[in-house]
């Protein structure tokens, strides 16, 4: 990697959920460190596994050395802690000053999402934007979220730094604006930092795949609309045949090189680093110090035949289309394929007869262009961010700012006009769906896990904040968890790949899920070559590495498993949309 022979001291990784962002980023940590340096890797992202890919738990508020490489540390940046001490560090010096009325009534203000997203980048902004807090340090390697997260997280400082600017009440969703004043300088040396190329390489990640490729397009123009244009581009994990006779081998090959002859312009025009496709996992220290070379990982030796009774998604189409109403929703780490899927779900289901609204709650997916054409019976949408804010304020100003005098109005306004009103207007969306479902089926492909869960465990949240603009809390809204617990009126499909951390962070969801009293409906192993013949070797590899985590799925996970396998066309299934039979 070009961009690794002189490196700035904080490299930022970005991409669409799946492309192999941590593994690059963990890769590049450990080389750094490995040349002599003092390196500090860092995960924004809600749903990190940094302590999966090393084996060890790392610490969420200081550093933790990784004694397999000198040199190295690792952190998560925990939303939660942060926004607990984001909460403290505002509430903290009023306690015993004010009244307990008002202290309750900040905390009530500081309890949205919103204030956990802020608190999340007030601790990333300290390692960007205070040299001191990084001290010792001489590269910051930052795993970022995926795509939508990330660029809402980069963009965060110039949307609370407008805010704070224009804002002149003194009060917000997340609390005083003195304590957001306080920290604008923090915020604009963050800004700078991210836009400085002597200080800050910002590299795209992507695989040699159309959506993907799209995605980082996207990405890159929006990254330099902001300033942020120092830019580098990794294209990870690409696949060269070596036995020619392989059909999925070479379909493989050929997907993957059209893809990178197609390229948007945008990303033609970048520093290009390209990493092969390798036969073995990226989990540990030894794999990481090989996937930026051209060497092979070697497969795992602890492999097991392919399982029998093995299905396809047949018999949970047929399950599905049982119902007239109800929801059904793909969840999983982004990249498994959560779009795909729930676009030919909702396909199947039409063409059964059943009335269906596909849509989508994650800004970075496609559901229109994964379906293609329209068939009778299904309708294609999204929430769209702008239409639900631009709605959400004439609502409010319309019933809540109806009486009030020009002063109530303009802090109403001025309330209005904070980030944290997009949340709330895109989560009143998503209830007005789900409501919706009561005479068709809703399917709905949903954001990436860490945005998911705390979507979801944001409802009660989001009654009160809700309540505190528009005084009353729209019925859909009050009756959404209790829809979501109904396993009979929603039915939630956990998407993978059968890797260790695809696998591992549905299972995290699955108990989070759980423990909100969810039930998960069923597993969909998405992508897989266990139920196809390959003789390419590092497809063979592949395939038997697979085994591993099906039978973990299905021996323990979930007890509803459809297997999806390996399409020749990135679209949908293997008879133009039509889902694949039954594999044994």
């Amino acid at each position: 990697m070009d961009f690794l022979e002189r490196p700035t001291r904080n490299v930022f990784f970005t991409g669409k959920g799946g492309v192999g962002k941590t593994s690059t980023s963990c890769a590049v940590a450990v080389n750094l460190a490995d040349a002599g340096n003092k390196v500090l890797l860092v995960s924004t992202d809600p749903a990190s596994n940094l302590d999966e890919i090393f084996g060890l738990t790392l610490g969420t508020s200081e550093p933790t050395p990784i004694p397999e490489v000198p040199g190295l540390s690792g952190l998560n940046v925990d939303p939660e802690a942060a926004a607990f001490e984001y909460k403290e560090r505002v509430v903290g010096p009023y306690r015993g000053v004010l009244p307990d009325a008002a202290i309750a009534s900040m905390e009530e203000q500081l309890a949205g999402a919103c204030t956990v997203e802020i608190a999340a980048f007030d601790a990333f902004a300290k390692l960007i934007g205070d040299p001191a807090s990084v001290e010792g340090f001489d590269h910051i390697v930052f795993d970022t979220a995926p795509t939508g997260h990330t660029l809402r997280l980069l963009t965060l400082p110039t949307a609370w730094s407008g805010f704070i600017e224009n804002a002149d009440a003194g009060t917000s969703c997340i609390g005083p604006l003195q304590g957001m004043l306080e920290q604008r300088a923090l915020y604009e040396a963050a800004v700078a930092a991210l836009s400085d190329g002597e200080n800050t390489t910002l590299v795209l990640v992507s695989r040699p795949e159309q959506s993907s490729l799209d995605e980082a397009s996207r990405t890159s123009e929006e990254l330099a609309e902001i300033g942020v244009d120092n830019q580098e581009l990794v294209l990870n994990g690409i696949f060269k045949a070596r036995d020619a006779s392989d059909p999925v081998a070479r379909a493989m090959q050929a997907r993957a090189d059209a893809a990178m002859a197609a390229m948007p312009a945008t990303l033609a025009a970048l520093s290009r680093s390209d990493v092969p496709l390798k036969s073995g996992q990226l989990i540990g220290v030894d794999a990481l110090r090989t996937f930026l070379s051209p060497d092979d990982l070697p497969a795992q030796a602890d492999v097991k035949p392919a399982p029998d009774g093995l299905e396809g998604l047949a018999p949970m189409l047929d399950d599905l289309a049982s119902a007239e109403s109800g929801v059904i929703m793909t969840m999983g780490k982004g990249g498994v394929g959560k779009t795909t899927i729930a676009a030919e779900i909702a396909l199947e289901l039409a063409r059964r007869g059943r009335k269906v609204l596909l849509t989508t709650t994650d800004p970075a997916a496609h559901v229109a262009a994964a379906v293609g054409d329209v068939p009778e019976g299904l309708e294609v949408d999204r929430i769209d961010p702008e239409a639900e804010v631009a709605k959400y304020r004439a609502d409010v100003m319309a019933t809540t700012g109806k009486n009030l005098d020009a002063a109530g109005r303009a802090l109403l306004e001025e309330d209005l006009s904070s980030p944290c009103t997009e949340e709330i207007a895109v989560f009143q969306a998503f209830a007005r769906t789900v409501d919706s479902a009561t005479d068709r089926i809703v399917v709905m492909d949903t954001a990436p896990t860490g945005h998911t869960i705390l979507l979801l465990d944001a409802a009660q949240a989001y009654h009160r904040e809700v309540s505190r603009q528009a005084k009353a809390v729209p019925d859909a809204v009050l009756q959404l968890l209790p829809r979501l617990r109904d396993a009979d009126f929603t039915r939630i499909i956990l998407c993978t790949l059968a890797e260790a951390t695809p696998v591992h962070e549905a299972a995290a969801l699955q108990d989070d899920l759980r423990r909100a009293e969810i039930e998960p409906y069923g597993w969909v192993i998405n992508q897989s070559l266990v139920p196809i013949e390959v003789t390419d070797p590092v497809l063979t590899a592949r395939r038997m590495q697979e085994v591993r985590y099906i039978d973990e799925v299905r021996g323990g996970l979930s007890s509803r498993t459809a297997i999806r396998e390996w399409q020749a066309e990135p679209g949908l299934g293997a008879a133009g949309g039509q889902p694949e039979s039954d594999v044994a």
